[in-house]
Parts: structure tokens; sequence; C-alpha cells
């Protein structure tokens, strides 16, 4: 078969797969070659809310708000990851800089010594004042101040607390560096 044939016959299915939307619905891998954890999240409100083996000892969630428990599979190296905690909205905004007035708070649960954290109120915050020339708004996640980053730690699911309406949003960090000296 002639080399022009054979780029005519692949040309076909290499546009279409080139151009399908499965082709661009996979992640880029990681540089080490490893995937993020997969977290499980289950969440809860006062109306459908189910008492868990694991989670029994937490608080059931009250009237408004939503119990959030993400729940961390076991890796090998734990030490090596963390969790970030962002709680906000998704919202449609303009072009100036939008948050959130709210504040987590980490709790105690009596007689267990286990944490969880919680926000009681989210409302509209500060935003910039600048004049938007395109007066079409896009959607993005607005949060609260801050965010909270800590050690990943299977053993315990991480609970949170959240007003109706409130997103939580989370991503896992791998070290990839050795530790350097100073003497």
């Amino acid at each position: 078969m002639k080399l022009t044939h054979l780029l005519a016959a692949a040309a076909l299915p290499l546009t279409f797969a080139l151009l399908s939307f499965n082709a661009t619905a996979v992640s880029p891998p990681h540089p080490t070659g490893l995937n993020a954890p997969m977290i499980s999240v289950a969440s809860f409100n006062s109306a459908n809310y189910v008492q868990q083996e694991v989670t029994k000892m937490f608080p059931a969630p009250k009237q408004g708000m939503v119990q959030h428990i993400l729940t961390l599979p076991i890796l090998e190296n734990e030490d090596d990851y963390l969790v970030e905690i962002q709680i906000g909205q998704t919202q449609l905004v303009d072009c100036n800089k939008h948050g959130l007035s709210g504040e987590l708070k980490e709790l105690t649960v009596t007689g267990w010594g286990y944490n969880y954290y919680q926000v009681e109120t989210v409302s509209q915050g500060p935003s910039t004042m600048m004049a938007c020339f395109e007066m079409a708004k896009k959607e993005a996640f607005v949060r609260i101040p801050g965010e909270l980053k800590m050690r990943y730690d299977s053993r315990l699911p991480k609970v949170f607390y959240l007003p109706e309406g409130t997103e939580l949003r989370f991503r896992t960090w791998k070290v990839d560096s050795t530790y350097q000296y100073a003497k």
C-alpha cells in the first residue's frame, strides 16, 4: 500500500479522535505518574441525615446546615500529603474581585476529642469597585477568607458543617522534593 493511501486511511480516525470529547476528557497525568487520591464525599442535611458507624460521634446537622464528610483513602506515605480546603459559593460575578464573609471554626466532639469544622453563616463580603466595561458576568467560585491546609490522615473522616448553598472545595498536595539542610 502506498504511503499516501495509508495516510488517507488513517486521517479520518485520527481527526475524529482529536476532535472527540473523549480525547479531551482525560486529565493529564501527574509528573510522577501518580494520580491524586480519590477522596469520597457524603453530604447530609437535617432532612436526609443518616448516621454512619464511622461518624456516629459527630453531631447531626442542624436545620439549614449541611454535614460534609470527606473520607480519605489509605496511602503509603501519608506524611507526604496535605489536604487543602476552601469554602465558598459559585456565583455570577463581574470583572471585580469578590469575596464572602464567614468564619471557619475548629470544634471538638465532647468526650471523644475528634475535631470537626463549622461555618455558621456565609454572606456577601468585600469586592473591588472597578468599572466593568464588559457587562457580561461569568460563573466563578467565591470563597470566604483563608483556607485550611491539614495533614493527610485516613484514620478518621474530615467532617464539615456548612450553611445550605455553600460549597466545600478540596484538593490534595504531595511533597515532591526532599529536605535541604542548613548548618
